[in-house]
């Protein structure tokens, strides 16, 4: 029968480490019974928690501002009351409670904005150039009863017979036709529409 003797060293181990139990037993129970544990532990002062200052979570932040210690005073300050009572608010006229445009106030120039200063030559507006007179004469009617108006148009030997919105001698566009007239405009020199009358012969 082995009893574990064989293995000295951790015999000395088993041996040594039981005796500390013992010992650290033996501080524990011991003062139940002596009555010392109890003087012991009132006359040693209890010992504070250490403070650590509160960091402050935004590093770089402004410090707070301290409360002052006059207003943690709940006393009613009488003569201060009353002071505040005498203010007189004076405001500028505006009722803050209905929504009002601020006027906007515009300088007037004190001299003109004009950096031209040289004045040149007034502009003149260009006159189109007076278009030369028609060589067409109107000397009558081509048309019947219910037909479309055309007349007879002369230039020198050449005898034409158009209507309204036609193009005679490939210059000449018959605009309107009247009784005693008619309006015929030079589309090759441009101008304005010219008047022709009706002539005999």
């Amino acid at each position: 029968m082995q009893l574990g003797f064989e293995n000295k060293k951790k015999t000395m181990w088993a041996a040594g480490l039981g005796a500390v139990a013992i010992l650290a037993l033996a501080f524990e129970v011991i003062p139940y019974f002596t009555g010392s544990s109890t003087e012991a532990s009132s006359s040693v002062p209890p010992i504070a928690a250490p403070v650590t200052p509160r960091s402050n979570p935004r590093a770089g932040a402004k410090p707070t501002k301290k409360a002052r210690v006059e207003n943690l005073d709940p006393t009613l300050r009488l003569d201060l009351l009353a002071t505040s009572e005498q203010t007189i608010y004076q405001g500028n006229g505006r009722n803050i409670f209905v929504s009002q445009a601020e006027d906007v106030k515009i300088e007037h120039p004190t001299s003109s904005g004009a950096t031209d200063v040289t004045k040149g030559p007034a502009y003149v507006v260009p006159t189109a150039p007076a278009s030369p007179p028609i060589p067409l004469k109107f000397y009558g009617f081509a048309s019947r009863m219910g037909e479309p108006k055309k007349i007879f148009l002369k230039n020198g030997e050449d005898v034409f017979v158009a209507g309204e919105g036609e193009i005679v001698d490939r210059q000449y566009k018959v605009i309107h036709i009247t009784p005693t007239s008619v309006e015929i405009q030079d589309v090759v020199n441009s101008g304005p529409p010219q008047s022709i009358p009706l002539t005999q012969g």
